[in-house]
């Protein structure tokens, strides 16, 4: 994974923050991902985030798998702590990391098959756990970086770039994370960033395991047969000097809207979305479930705060009745009490 340093330059009159901080503290590297890419979308929505709530960048920790997605990490708050797991296991990492230091804010950046395929049971298990953290799926529908295979959160019945139709029913993980019991569960656009915003502070705010589906197309891999943009369409139409690939520039899908919208994508389908009213009811999950399922059927991706459970339930470290000081903080004389401690606690067991 290969990252451009951005200059630090930055503008003297650009806004600052309540610690003095401007928006560009908060970036990371350049990005290398695909011109027009949703995920650096949502990048710009995590530094607008985090910049809008005086995080302190020491005071966050940064984790992913592996993927197109797991690039993300390294585009925004340079400064703070980072960690790029192997792929589908980040939840543990970071379950790790959280139980060693409590004080930090967790947040992960995961794709739809890195968090649904090979690490659907570590995500499993940290919503089970309530991990004190937010995590971020960047879904996308394909592998990005092994050439645009179906994930398992791909509807069925797409086609792939190759034509191909998708047999296998999706993985939806707004309602597998209210299956398991998430205390906050929401869902985005990439391009809808006066959304996203909003949704990604309340889940750093959130005191347990926090997930937002962001849906965020790839440019890349939605140049299917029939696409005039594809590859061997270009190939066929144009005289070529050489044959060689490339990534066709393309900008990224935003788009402003009130209660629905239906979303052109660069391959010519269509993304429905719609929004949550005010009077939805985010503390009752069953009502949550079954409104999801039923906008899926009728082809609509629901956006906004789906499910919110009261502040703390069962949170991981009220559950294990953890010290309140981080793990790593504690002196040494309290890790290691001596002998008698020892031997009074190994008692207990003979």
């Amino acid at each position: 994974m290969t990252s451009i340093t951005k200059p630090k330059v930055a503008h003297p009159s650009l806004p600052r923050n309540d610690l003095g901080l401007t928006r560009r503290d908060y970036e990371g590297s350049m990005s290398t991902l695909c011109a027009g890419c949703g995920h650096d979308s949502v990048t710009a929505a995590i530094v607008e985030a985090v910049w809008g709530l005086s995080m302190r960048p020491q005071d966050l920790v940064k984790l992913s798998g592996i993927g197109c997605s797991s690039k993300t990490t390294a585009y925004f708050v340079g400064a703070a702590h980072g960690f790029n797991s192997v792929h589908g296991r980040m939840p543990s990492v970071a379950s790790g990391a959280n139980a060693a230091n409590r004080t930090l804010k967790y947040i992960g950046i995961s794709g739809d098959g890195d968090s649904l395929s090979i690490g659907l049971g570590q995500l499993s298990h940290a919503i089970r756990r309530n991990l004190d953290m937010l995590y971020v799926i960047e879904n996308n529908g394909v592998y990005g970086l092994t050439k645009g295979q179906f994930s398992a959160s791909a509807d069925l019945g797409t086609k792939s770039k190759k034509g191909e139709a998708n047999l296998q029913t999706a993985i939806d993980p707004v309602l597998l994370a209210l299956t398991l019991g998430a205390g906050f569960v929401a869902r985005g656009f990439s391009g809808d960033k006066a959304q996203l915003i909003p949704l990604i502070q309340a889940g750093l705010r959130h005191p347990g395991f926090a997930i937002i589906d962001v849906l965020s197309p790839c440019v890349t891999f939605n140049d299917h047969e029939g696409s005039t943009k594809s590859y061997q369409y270009t190939r066929d139409h144009y005289h070529a000097a050489v044959e060689t690939d490339f990534v066709p520039r393309a900008t990224a899908i935003e788009v402003n809207y009130e209660a629905s919208a239906v979303v052109p994508l660069h391959d010519g389908s269509q993304l429905r979305l719609r929004k949550l009213d005010g009077a939805f009811d985010t503390s009752n999950r069953a009502a949550a479930y079954a409104h999801i399922a039923a906008k899926l059927q009728e082809g609509e991706h629901v956006t906004g705060l789906i499910h919110a459970s009261a502040a703390g339930e069962h949170e991981m470290h009220t559950q294990n009745h953890t010290v309140t000081t981080a793990l790593n903080a504690l002196p040494y004389a309290e890790l290691n009490p001596g002998q008698a401690a020892l031997s009074k606690l190994m008692a207990r067991y003979c």
